[in-house]
């Protein structure tokens, strides 16, 4: 599927690979989806691309951003949108799609292969019109789950699906390596004394 001389790069949708994997029961260990593609060709770029809830003093997804900006991605992030829906609910919309697609066809002349971690049937044309520029193109995502997590216009338009519970043994956390989180006094309760 890869070629040593190729150059690659990765356009990851943050939100769909998290959701992805947490359907399949692992974590993502990114220092080491990024070995695991090096190893396949030469990695020209790797983007990560999500929103973000700005007025929030601490977002959870922030220590992950922050790691990847200085360890080989770049990290692309916008201000999740906040509106009333019409049964009255408070919903949050940040969708990635422009931004991912228009750096794509930006790259486009420069790379070989284009692998993009998203199962979102909206970027099919954008695999369509990367191959129309004679790129190929690989999808990430999975067909393990009950629905399955990928569109399947999207996986047939591909040139290559790669199912993310195949890779989860080379690009999974360990999870020994997960920081075992000492419990806040509000946890606790009667019988943990």
């Amino acid at each position: 599927m890869f070629d040593a001389r190729e150059k690659v790069a990765l356009f990851i949708d943050g939100a769909n690979l998290y959701s992805t994997a947490k359907a399949i029961g692992f974590d993502i260990d990114y220092k080491r989806l990024l070995k695991e593609f090096q190893g396949q060709a030469y990695l020209l770029r790797a983007y990560y691309y999500t929103a973000l809830i700005e007025d929030q003093e601490y977002s959870s997804i922030r220590p992950l951003i922050d790691w990847l900006d200085y360890n080989g991605y770049k990290v692309i992030t916008k201000p999740v949108k906040e509106f009333v829906d019409s049964s009255g609910r408070r919903k949050v919309k940040g969708n990635m799609d422009i931004e991912l697609a228009v750096d794509a066809m930006q790259l486009v002349e420069h790379v070989d292969h284009i692998v993009l971690f998203s199962g979102d049937g909206d970027f099919r044309s954008l695999v369509e019109a990367l191959q129309r520029k004679g790129r190929k193109v690989s999808v990430v995502s999975t067909l393990k789950t009950q629905p399955p997590m990928i569109a399947d216009d999207l996986r047939r338009q591909a040139d290559h699906f790669i199912d993310l519970a195949n890779l989860a043994n080379k690009i999974g956390r360990d999870p020994s390596e997960r920081p075992v989180r000492a419990p806040v006094e509000d946890d606790l309760d009667d019988d943990d004394y």
